[in-house]
Formats: C-alpha cells, sequence, structure tokens
C-alpha cells in the first residue's frame, strides 16, 4: 500500500484552494498523514525597492498577522481532531516557496486549488499551479471547483471518493501513476477505470482485435488480488487523449483522474498543449499529476 505521510496544502483563500484544503483533510485523515497548510503572501516590488522606508516592516508585519489569522480560522472550520494542520506564513514567490517547502520537510504529496484569486490566469503556462506541478518531486492534486457534484461527504464527514479514472499510455510515469490510482481506489473503496486512448489504428489491424490487446496491457500491472478491495474496469477510446480523457470523466462523474506528468511525448511539457495541462484546465474533477 501506498504510504503518504506528509501533505502539503498551499492556499490562497480563493474558492478554489478552499476546495483543495478539503481534500488535503480528507486525504491526511485516511492516511494518517501529517498536513501543512501554507499560504505565501507575494512581495510588493515597490515596497521591496524602498524597504529602508518608515513604515515597511511593519506593512508586513500587518500582512502577516492576517495571513496567520485566516489561516486559523480555515483549518478550525474544517479540521476534525484527527488531523492538527501546521500553518505556515512565507513571504516571497509562491511557486519557489511551495517548492522549496514541500523539498526540505520531505513532502509526499502536494494538493492545491488549479487557479487562484487572479482566476482564470493561473491556468496560463507560468501559473502558480503549472510550475509547481512541473517541478515538484512528489504528485500534485490539483482541484477546481467542479462542474458535476463529486467529493460527497463521507459518514466520518471526509469526502467520498466513488469514481477514479486513470489515463494510461503504458510510459513508466504512467505505470508510476498506476500505483497511485491503485492505493486510492483500494483506500476510498472505489471503483478504478483504466484508460488507453488509440489516436490512430496501426494498418492491418483491426479495432476490436487492437483493443483487447490494449485491454490486455492495461490489466498487466495490476498484483494479485487488486480486485478484492476495489472495482476495476479497462476502458480503449480511439481520438484526441485528452479530450477523450474528460469525455469519459464527464460521462462517467468521475472523482478523480489520475495521470503521470509527462508520457512518451515527453518534450510537449515545454508547450501549452500537452494533453496533463489540458485535462488539468478542462476536466470536470480534480486531477493527480504523478512525476516518475
Amino acid at each position: 500500500m501506498l504510504k503518504i505521510e506528509r501533505i502539503l496544502c498551499p492556499v490562497d483563500f480563493s474558492e478554489f484552494s478552499t476546495k483543495g484544503f478539503e481534500y488535503a483533510v480528507s486525504f491526511a485523515t485516511r492516511y494518517k498523514a501529517k498536513l501543512y497548510v501554507q499560504h505565501v503572501i507575494e512581495p510588493v516590488t515597490a515596497l521591496f525597492t524602498y524597504e529602508n522606508l518608515p513604515g515597511w516592516r511593519e506593512v508586513y508585519a500587518e500582512f502577516r498577522g492576517a495571513a496567520e489569522e485566516a489561516l486559523q480560522k480555515l483549518i478550525a472550520s474544517r479540521v476534525s481532531q484527527q488531523v492538527q494542520p501546521q500553518a505556515v506564513v512565507q513571504v516571497g514567490d509562491p511557486a519557489d516557496l511551495i517548492l522549496k517547502f514541500a523539498h526540505k520537510e520531505g513532502v509526499d504529496l502536494i494538493v492545491m486549488g488549479s487557479h487562484g484569486r487572479r482566476g482564470l490566469d493561473r491556468f496560463l503556462t507560468g501559473s502558480v499551479t503549472a510550475r509547481v506541478w512541473r517541478k515538484a518531486h512528489c504528485p500534485v492534486l490539483a482541484v477546481r471547483k467542479p462542474i458535476q457534484k463529486f467529493g460527497c461527504q463521507a459518514s466520518d464527514g471526509g469526502l467520498e471518493i466513488k469514481g477514479i479514472l486513470l489515463a494510461s499510455d503504458f510510459s513508466d510515469h504512467a505505470h508510476h501513476a498506476f500505483n497511485y490510482a491503485l492505493s486510492l481506489a483500494t483506500e476510498y473503496h472505489a471503483e478504478l477505470t483504466l484508460l488507453h486512448v488509440l489516436e490512430d489504428i496501426p494498418r492491418g489491424k483491426e479495432l476490436e482485435c487492437e483493443t483487447t490487446l490494449m485491454v490486455r496491457e492495461l490489466e498487466a500491472p495490476l498484483p494479485s488480488g487488486a480486485r478484492n478491495g476495489c472495482t476495476i474496469k479497462s476502458i480503449v477510446r480511439l481520438g484526441k487523449p485528452y479530450w477523450e480523457i474528460i469525455q469519459l470523466a464527464t460521462e462517467s462523474q468521475t472523482d478523480l483522474i489520475v495521470m503521470g506528468v509527462r508520457g512518451r511525448g515527453a518534450l510537449d511539457m515545454a508547450v501549452f498543449g500537452s494533453t496533463t495541462q489540458r485535462v488539468l484546465q478542462l476536466g470536470p474533477c480534480p486531477v493527480l499529476s504523478v512525476p516518475i
């Protein structure tokens, strides 16, 4: 079983990061993990340029005090006795400090909103979330306000995850993501759907034959007894990978999509149109991106 011992949840108090905090608390409760809740105050360039001006330190002390108070209110409103988060307030570049803190504390999972207080600009290349999931050495769960109802409240007060979709291209990254998807499905007793998308059919092969081969490859990593802990099904679709992933997640009311950060086309990480980023932007539910 996968071990998640330390979880980092950066928040900026937007509705997206608040929803991310709910997931972080749920995961921390399920895995009995330590939870860090981090807020980063972005520096005002003019103040740093003239940092010797009277009152500069007082201004940032006020910012920090307000952030610490807001963090404590957020924590108190949603955390049970099972989870006692550690609040962290820092000043600097948000993405850099999130990554540094995660590395320093040996974080196993980062949970954050897919975009924050600035709105849709958080989706653009260079956004905080995009920078973190591209550079983090641990999985990153990006959470946005859902289009459909998902992640309902469980009897223990945590979030109930009923359906998980693993998108696989059979790369090493996808294989690593497989382990996370199976662990989460077992932990939450969720249905796990294994998906592979064919962009085209090789010449001389029928779709039915190719589909049978792909299903066999999808299920090859399943350990003995895996189906005892959760329901597993395999699906092969034909089309554009990002679009088929989004369509299936929407149709099946998936609660969580799990993907490797990079696939066989590793160079597509340099452009805006990578499959993972498009799913993160347009998908109807949270996306867990897993690096190798």
